[in-house]
């Protein structure tokens, strides 16, 4: 159950005072990982500035998101265009009757 450890671990390294490392041994978790998790809590309630807080981290990746749809949105109408234009350049015959 990954969605339950950060939320279990980071009480009990703020509160305990504890190292992590003995916190995640305690939840048979990785260090470095319940370590990211607090961090990434810190930086959600503002008392770490070295981190998006998880608000912006959501925005920032929405955005990119947003501007990969509009790079492709891009790509397609410039091929539509190509297209377009080369169906204007080309010379026109009339049919026979």
């Amino acid at each position: 159950m990954p969605g339950r450890a950060p939320r279990a671990g980071r009480p009990q390294v703020r509160t305990s005072g504890r190292p992590i490392a003995h916190v995640a041994k305690d939840l048979s978790i990785h260090n470095e990982a319940l370590r990211g998790w607090v961090r990434q809590a810190e930086a959600g309630v503002g008392e770490r500035d070295d981190r998006p807080a998880t608000a912006e981290h959501e925005e920032l990746r929405q955005l990119r998101k947003e501007g990969a749809e509009l790079r492709r949105a891009n790509e397609i109408l410039k091929a539509a265009s190509a297209f377009f234009a080369a169906e204007l350049d080309r010379p026109r015959t009339r049919p026979t009757r």
